[in-house]
């Protein structure tokens, strides 16, 4: 108690004092944080509801293909290494949300912000190239990966209404204008703390349709009463030599994709409420959400893998063709796309907010960008405050996302490389380097090395998988016009 009133008194809070690691510093007002801002609320459950969001993306849907590419000794293994590799690095990356004490340190805001806090300038500079580049790929990735989604419904009521006469080639993209239109409005939502509501539903859509294609491979699989695939995965004669060493490259960059989240997990630690430390809470949220992610991954990747072998298709739920009853895979798909719209907000939140923040502070006496225009919503729900800028530049950012999609809607080969582009720097490179930095850990001491030896193999990974992708891109582009290619 004699500590709480030493504090209280203290009107600068941010000295650090000897207390328990549960126990915070006392701001005077009950209404906000130790750093000024409005009290956090967010807890253990809107934190996992946040990362399984980004972790069950669109990437749960490749991963059929990924074990196909690999067989069944190294599929599930390299699953279980890269969820692994993403709980480790993930908590060491939720000690790096405060600088120094990790019950009273200055709090970083975003990954870029505890890079320039804990490393400085150049790799501040990096970090934000790699994260905001990897944001933007993942939102032209879930255009794609919704309007195929919305392509699949269509085409299964078409085939089922012509009796499977009129092979229904369709076009992408007014399916991807339509996704477009629809993340225009909701990237109005002003910030990352009004959107837990939508991470919640996407995180619950994301289960559906992972049930969806999990129950469709156990079904096929008692159907055909065969296991099928192989020890070593798809076999050379149905692809050749070297389609099968890219393929099983790009396969690794699908699994990467499938994990990544820690390009927005500073962001969602900064919701989390305390006592207790943000870092315990964000550490156990990562915890529950990777082990409930793998488990889901492997089931839906095995099955698949089990009820296709070696044609398991690039997006498990389009392969499975025009089953009946047919309505299942359309609830599937229409859960797909519903999760989409909620993952697009996710991951875009932090490129709006770093637009927005740098502008502001550029032109702070710019009405255009500075001033909110509020407008009563329904009796007793409070106001709107309409920024210009904001609705200007987010409906470009969406505009740009949603054309570059139309040029390339190649599903897999993106995901791949925008798995390798981010493994790598975002999940492994940065927490390791701020870890170290952090916990000041001797060089060249076991841990050091051992840390570093992670990060080598992780790079070497990155690498090969980025090459596979990239060669996938080459091939597809072969057959490829513009604007013009139907499925």
């Amino acid at each position: 108690m004699g500590m709480e009133a030493a504090t209280n008194n203290h009107p600068h809070h941010h000295q650090v004092f000897d207390v328990s690691m549960d126990v915070v510093p006392q701001n005077v007002s009950k209404c906000f944080d130790d750093d000024g801002r409005i009290k956090r609320t967010g807890t253990l459950w809107t934190a996992s509801a946040h990362i399984t969001t980004a972790v069950i993306g669109s990437g749960v849907l490749s991963l059929a293909w990924a074990i196909a590419q690999l067989g069944w000794i190294a599929g599930p293994a390299v699953m279980l290494l890269f969820s692994f590799v993403s709980y480790y690095t993930s908590s060491l990356l939720t000690e790096c949300y405060r600088t120094g004490d990790p019950v009273s340190g200055k709090r970083n805001y975003t990954y870029m912000e505890a890079v320039r806090s804990i490393l400085g300038g150049f790799k501040e500079k990096a970090c934000g190239l790699i994260q905001y580049m990897n944001l933007f790929g993942i939102a032209i990735g879930y255009t794609i990966a919704a309007s195929i989604s919305m392509m699949a419904i269509k085409r299964s009521n078409c085939f089922h209404q012509s009796g499977g006469k009129n092979p229904c080639h369709i076009s992408s993209n007014p399916y991807m204008i339509m996704f477009g239109i629809t993340e225009i409005l909701f990237s109005q939502i002003p910030d990352f703390d009004q959107i837990w509501w939508l991470s919640i539903v996407a995180a619950i859509m994301s289960f559906t349709y992972s049930a969806i294609g999990l129950s469709l491979g156990i079904a096929k699989v008692l159907a055909t009463r065969t296991f099928r695939g192989s020890l070593t995965g798809i076999s050379i004669g149905t692809v050749t030599q070297t389609q099968k060493m890219w393929r099983s490259f790009q396969a690794l960059g699908d699994i990467a994709f499938a994990y990544s989240f820690s390009v927005v997990l500073i962001e969602i630690q900064d919701t989390i409420r305390s006592p207790p430390a943000e870092s315990k809470t964000m550490k156990k949220a990562t915890k529950i959400s990777i082990a409930v992610t793998t488990a889901f991954y492997m089931l839906c990747g095995c099955m698949g893998y089990a009820a296709f072998g070696d044609f398991a298709p690039g997006n498990l739920l389009t392969g499975f063709g025009f089953y009946n009853p047919f309505w299942i895979l359309d609830i599937a798909n229409a859960a797909i796309i519903v999760h989409l719209v909620g993952a697009y907000q996710v991951f875009c939140q932090p490129i709006f907010a770093f637009v927005e923040k740098w502008a502001g502070e550029k032109w702070a006496e710019n009405y255009f960008i500075t001033k909110e225009l509020k407008f009563p919503l329904i009796p007793g729900c409070g106001t709107y405050k309409l920024n210009l800028f904001r609705l200007v530049w987010r409906t470009g950012f969406v505009v740009l996302t949603t054309v570059i999609s139309m040029l390339l809607p190649f599903f897999n080969d993106v995901v791949g490389i925008l798995g390798a582009l981010g493994f790598w720097p975002l999940t492994v490179y940065f927490p390791v380097e701020m870890y170290i930095e952090q916990k000041k850990i001797e060089k060249w001491s076991t841990r050091w090395v051992c840390l570093q030896m992670l990060s080598a193999a992780c790079l070497v990974i990155s690498v090969v998988a980025g090459a596979g992708s990239i060669a996938g891109v080459m091939l597809d582009l072969k057959v490829y016009r513009p604007f013009k290619t139907s499925y």
